[in-house]
């Protein structure tokens, strides 16, 4: 069975758990320095209806830490992106990974 998406409102914030062919608890590479060396997971995508800005929130850190974090949609790349220490191909922002 898909999961489903679940929007949330909150003021001028909307948050939904599906984005770019991703759904909650989907592995995602992070292009930064430290961040490409941790690993992360897929929480929700962020739009604040005001100010037309977004973010991907993630969940992980190094190994046996669970921190949570933001990042803009074009720093956010599929697990397949990373090989070896560099991050090959585009962005969700860019190249979605939805289904055919």
């Amino acid at each position: 069975m898909k999961k489903r998406a679940v929007v949330t409102r909150q003021g001028h914030l909307v948050r939904s758990t599906k984005w770019a062919g991703l759904t909650t608890g989907d592995v995602v590479v992070i292009d930064g320095t430290k961040e490409r060396r941790q690993s992360w997971v897929f929480v929700a995508h962020v739009t604040n209806t005001q100010t037309s800005e977004d973010w991907v929130e993630v969940r992980g850190g190094r190994s046996g830490e669970t921190k949570s974090r933001s990042f803009r949609p074009d720093v956010v790349y599929p697990s397949t992106a990373k090989k070896g220490g560099r991050i090959i191909g585009q962005s969700l922002a860019v190249a979605p990974q939805l289904p055919l």
